[in-house]
C-alpha cells in the first residue's frame, strides 16, 4: 500500500514535463530484484498524432544506454569467461590495435573513460563513410592523454569495447548482447535498428531528419550509429521500459547465464581512484549524489535514464523522447533528477 501512495508523484512531475513542452511522452517503471513495483506512461507518442497516447510497451530509441544494455553486459560475459583481462594493453592481444596508440589503453581504461581518447564523435567529417575506414581512423587517433592520466567520457570508449568484443567471439555485437545478455534477462521487445514496420509503428520518434524530411521512428538517431549500420557500441539500441527493468533486476540479482554478480560488483564502485569525475565500469555515480550513496546511473542524448543502487535494493528507468521537441537536456535534467530523488531518494 505504501508504494501506490508513491505512484501520484511519478504520474504528477512527467504530466508536468509533458504539458510544459518538456517532452511529447514518457515511461517509468520503478523496482527491486522480485520485480516492478511502480510503472506508468503519460502524453503522446508522436504531437503530430494527438489520437496515439504513449503507451507501457512503447518502444524508445534509448541512445547512450546502449552502452550499459549491450557493450556493458557483454564485456562482463567475456571477463566472466576468461576471454577479456582487464588490464592487459590491447595491443598485446588484439591485432587491430598493436602498433597503434590504442593499443597501450586497457580495456579498463576504456570502462572508466580514462583511456586519452579524442572527445570528437562525428565520425563521417573525420573519417568518411566507409564503416572500415572508420574502424581504422578511430584505432589509429592519437591519445589525448596517457592512459589513466585523467577521466573524460567519450562515445569511442563504448564504441572500441564494442569492436573488441567483437573481435574476441567472431560474432557482431548485436548477436552477441542478444545472446549473452537479453535473451537470458527475457527482454524480448529489445533489438538494435533499424525496427521492421510492426515494431516502428509503436517507437516514439525522435528528432527531424532532412535527409528524409520526417521525424527518426525506428531508425537511430545517433549519426555515428547510423554510419556504422545501426548497430555499435556508442548507440543503437531500441528498447522498453519493461524489459530496461529487467535488466536492471538482472544487475541486481543476475542470472546464471548472463554476467555475474562479481562484474555487478566491479562495476558499481568507484575504479578512478582520486580522479575527478568518479567512475565505474561504463556506470556514474548519479548527478546529486556521491560514490557513498551508491547510486549508479547512465543517460541517453534522446532523453533516456537508469539508476541502479545495491544498497537499496532498488532500480529505475525513464524513457522519453525529449529529442523530438528540443536538443536543450537541462529542462529534462531538472525533471530527471526529481524522479530519482522519488524513486530512489
Amino acid at each position: 500500500m505504501a508504494e501506490r501512495s508513491a505512484i501520484p508523484p511519478y504520474a504528477r512531475l512527467l504530466a508536468g514535463a509533458v504539458r510544459d513542452g518538456v517532452c511529447p511522452g514518457a515511461v517509468w517503471a520503478v523496482g527491486d530484484a522480485s520485480g516492478t513495483r511502480s510503472a506508468g506512461a503519460v502524453g503522446l507518442l508522436d504531437p503530430a498524432r494527438p489520437e496515439e497516447p504513449v503507451r507501457p510497451d512503447t518502444l524508445f530509441d534509448v541512445a547512450s544506454l546502449t552502452k550499459i544494455l549491450a557493450v556493458w553486459g557483454v564485456a562482463g560475459t567475456l571477463v566472466d569467461a576468461g576471454k577479456l583481462d582487464l588490464s592487459a594493453p590491447l595491443g598485446t592481444f588484439w591485432p587491430a590495435a598493436a602498433g597503434r596508440p590504442v593499443g597501450a589503453v586497457t580495456a579498463r581504461h576504456l570502462l572508466t573513460h580514462t583511456a586519452g581518447m579524442p572527445l570528437r564523435a562525428n565520425l563521417r567529417f573525420l573519417y568518411g563513410s566507409d564503416p572500415q575506414d572508420v574502424r581504422d581512423g578511430v584505432l589509429a587517433e592519437p591519445l589525448r592523454h596517457p592512459p589513466g592520466a585523467a577521466v573524460a567520457y567519450t562515445d569511442r570508449a563504448a564504441l572500441i569495447l564494442g569492436w573488441l568484443a567483437e573481435h574476441l567471439t567472431g560474432r557482431p555485437l548485436a548477436r552477441l548482447a542478444g545472446e549473452r545478455v537479453w535473451e537470458p534477462l527475457g527482454m524480448r521487445d529489445t533489438r538494435y535498428g533499424p525496427l521492421p514496420p510492426e515494431a516502428a509503428a509503436r517507437c516514439a520518434p525522435t528528432e527531424y531528419d532532412e535527409e528524409t524530411d520526417r521525424h527518426l521512428k525506428g531508425t537511430v538517431h545517433d549519426f555515428s550509429a547510423r554510419l556504422l549500420g545501426g548497430a555499435c557500441g556508442i548507440a543503437g539500441v531500441f528498447t522498453t521500459a519493461a524489459d530496461t527493468g529487467r535488466f536492471l533486476r538482472g544487475v541486481l540479482d543476475p542470472p546464471a547465464g548472463t554476467f555475474s554478480p562479481a562484474w555487478t560488483a566491479a562495476s558499481l564502485r568507484v575504479g578512478t581512484g582520486a580522479l575527478e569525475p568518479p567512475r565505474g565500469l561504463l556506470w556514474h555515480p548519479a548527478p546529486g549524489t556521491g560514490p557513498g550513496d551508491d547510486v549508479w546511473a547512465h543517460f541517453g542524448f534522446t532523453g533516456t535514464a537508469m539508476w541502479v543502487s545495491p544498497a537499496r535494493a532498488r532500480w529505475a528507468v525513464l524513457l522519453t523522447n525529449r529529442l523530438y521537441t528540443t536538443r536543450d537536456p537541462a529542462p529534462l535534467a531538472r525533471i530527471r533528477e526529481t524522479f530519482r530523488a522519488y524513486a530512489l531518494g
